[in-house]
């Protein structure tokens, strides 16, 4: 089942974007296409994690699917953060029968301070989801997994193994260590004997200075290759507020400069909806999947022959 949501001024303000909205037929040029599937924020506690399984059949049915891609939070925010909760849901993915591509979320480390997620040192548990959801750096998750670039090579950054790139049909995709909860400057106030100051301050700086670098590093290998377009899969939206500006600058200098279409994905918000000419810049489109559900995922395909480039579709799980 497929379940379109639009109205008439996204529509006129997606095509003035050079970005096609769910649902409208592109007058586009013809050519090779590559479709994925998006979700992100899932799944959340039980009912969610026993409703998986279809999900993951109504992706697998497919056959236009060719890779998923995870907005990051693999669990709530009052969940266990411990290492079964995470192998568990690793699990769950690793049904996928496409590659896996997954980014983390503040839920997944950051958050996991709170009481009700187990009171772990953040830092910590950001070490368990490497060594559990990025096993061998280079390479995805999923049956039929896929190698990729990983800025782990990079010596100046080598722990982060979770910021990948690679290329399909000319469209060059990156993923960016960028969460919500301030993109982790929230305080750690529910930990054991309170919050950890000069840990959380120099892990945000070090993943700051890695997510730039990636970012220039992906536009970069765009341009070089004369890339149609460019997608950048964040947890959170980089807004305009503490803890996202100079990344979110980073983003729409390099959108503006690059001059063809760019999708900027995300999650956290569990609301789904698209924003053309995202923070002014014509050819940037932010782009946030489904949340905090286990029966809806987006399928968007990659036309790189097309002015547009990407567009998507909504989808719905049906019934068991």
């Amino acid at each position: 089942m497929r379940n379109v949501l639009l109205t008439t001024a996204m529509v006129a303000a997606s095509l003035t974007a050079g970005v096609v909205a769910p649902g409208v037929a592109s007058a586009a040029g013809q050519g090779p296409s590559f479709t994925f599937a998006l979700l992100g924020d899932t799944p959340y506690g039980q009912a969610q994690e026993a409703a998986f399984p279809r999900l993951v059949a109504d992706v697998n049915a497919d056959d236009d699917v060719r890779l998923v891609m995870h907005a990051g939070d693999v669990k709530s925010g009052s969940t266990s953060c411990d290492d079964a909760h995470l192998t568990a849901t690793k699990g769950l993915y690793e049904t996928f029968e496409d590659p896996f591509v997954l980014t983390p979320g503040d839920n997944d480390w950051t958050d996991c301070h709170r009481t009700a997620a187990g009171g772990f040192l953040p830092t910590e548990r950001l070490e368990a989801m490497r060594r559990i959801f990025y096993p061998v750096p280079g390479r995805t998750l999923g049956v039929h997994e896929m190698k990729v670039e990983t800025q782990a090579r990079d010596r100046d950054h080598g722990d982060y193994v979770e910021n990948v790139r690679f290329t399909e049909k000319r469209v060059v995709f990156a993923t960016v260590h960028v969460v919500g909860s301030s993109n982790g400057l929230a305080p750690w106030d529910q930990l054991p004997g309170g919050d950890r100051p000069e840990l959380r301050l120099a892990e945000y700086e070090a993943r700051k200075a890695a997510a730039l670098d990636w970012i220039d590093q992906t536009f970069d290998a765009a341009e070089r290759e004369h890339a149609p377009g460019v997608l950048l899969l964040l947890q959170a939206e980089p807004t305009a507020s503490d803890g996202f500006t100079e990344i979110r600058e980073r983003i729409l200098e390099r959108s503006r400069a690059y001059g063809k279409p760019v999708l900027l994905v995300h999650g956290d918000e569990h609301v789904q909806e698209a924003e053309p000419h995202y923070a002014g810049v014509p050819n940037l489109t932010r782009l946030e999947t489904f949340g905090d559900t286990a029966s809806q995922w987006l399928s968007v395909t990659v036309k790189p022959k097309s002015p547009e480039v990407f567009s998507w579709e909504q989808r719905t799980v049906p019934a068991a």
